[in-house]
């Protein structure tokens, strides 16, 4: 039986994770091993500067009750985290969750995350997490960080779940965008739901012909493939046939330029994250 990892922060978007986290497993019949990760400054001992007039053994007292404070606050972390996980257990197991497990480490997500995905199927995550500014739409500070350095599909979860009854490919022609159909294809989590499949780009027999390509993998799946050309900007042509389809998730390749081009012309893909209102799930 295969795994998911659903990463749990105590925010907002936890029980988003959790619920798209029980989806996908009761449709791939998959554990769940919920993780969570306190970082090493929540519990590293904050530099204080005792210098100047201090004496010596007020110095040290001082430098004790610091300590004191230092694992107190460790402990409290800790204890939150558990408190984090156990609630998120519940709530799978209440939506009908068998096989659930729990982790809470200490150190840096994405280090985490490598440890644990190798027998993973997917990793789960909120658009956003405990520190994002929701009012300027921020994502969450580890999304991005994730989404390039898993070597698993990542399942970006919205801030509520619906039942999922159609979903669109976002299709280029590239490596990853390959990779998404092909997964979707042979994937129990697709099957029986709606299948769209979408290329952004001028209609010549090229961009049709990758797209016939497409569509012949996902038809050999057994899906009856909606595909079509459509012309325009990627983010903005993709928001609007999500919303005029009925789009309920989206599925395309993560991150395929290079962080210096995306400085310069953005990223398709954050733009996508940041304007959808639903879940994507992202290939590299």
């Amino acid at each position: 039986m295969t795994k998911l990892i659903a990463l749990i922060d105590g925010s907002i978007y936890s029980e988003s994770v959790c619920d798209n986290a029980a989806w996908v497993s009761q449709r791939c019949n998959a554990d769940i091993e919920l993780l969570h990760v306190i970082g090493r400054r929540e519990v590293a001992t904050a530099p204080s500067n005792l210098s100047g007039n201090i004496t010596l053994g007020a110095r040290t007292s001082l430098l004790n009750e610091l300590s004191e404070l230092d694992a107190q606050r460790a402990q409290l972390s800790q204890k939150l985290g558990r408190a984090i996980l156990d609630d998120a257990e519940s709530r799978i197991v209440a939506q009908g969750g068998t096989h659930v497990t729990s982790r809470l480490r200490i150190g840096d997500i994405v280090e985490a995350v490598a440890e644990q995905e190798a027998d993973a199927e997917m990793v789960v995550i909120g658009k956003r997490g405990e520190a994002a500014d929701f009012a300027k739409l921020h994502l969450g500070s580890n999304l991005e960080r994730i989404t390039r350095s898993s070597t698993k599909p990542v399942y970006v979860a919205a801030r509520a779940f619906k039942p999922v009854k159609r979903f669109m490919i976002a299709y280029d022609g590239g490596t990853s965008a390959m990779k998404a159909v092909d997964y979707v294809a042979r994937s129990p989590l697709f099957a029986g739901l709606e299948c769209c499949l979408l290329l952004i780009g001028a209609e010549n027999s090229e961009n049709q012909k990758r797209l016939d390509d497409a569509r012949t993998i996902l038809e050999a799946g057994s899906f009856d493939v909606d595909a079509k050309i459509l012309p325009g900007q990627p983010d903005s042509v993709i928001a609007s046939a999500v919303e005029n389809h009925g789009i309920d998730l989206l599925v395309m390749g993560a991150y395929g330029h290079s962080r210096i081009r995306n400085l310069i012309i953005g990223s398709t893909t954050s733009e996508m994250l940041r304007s959808c209102k639903i879940p994507v799930i992202l290939f590299r």
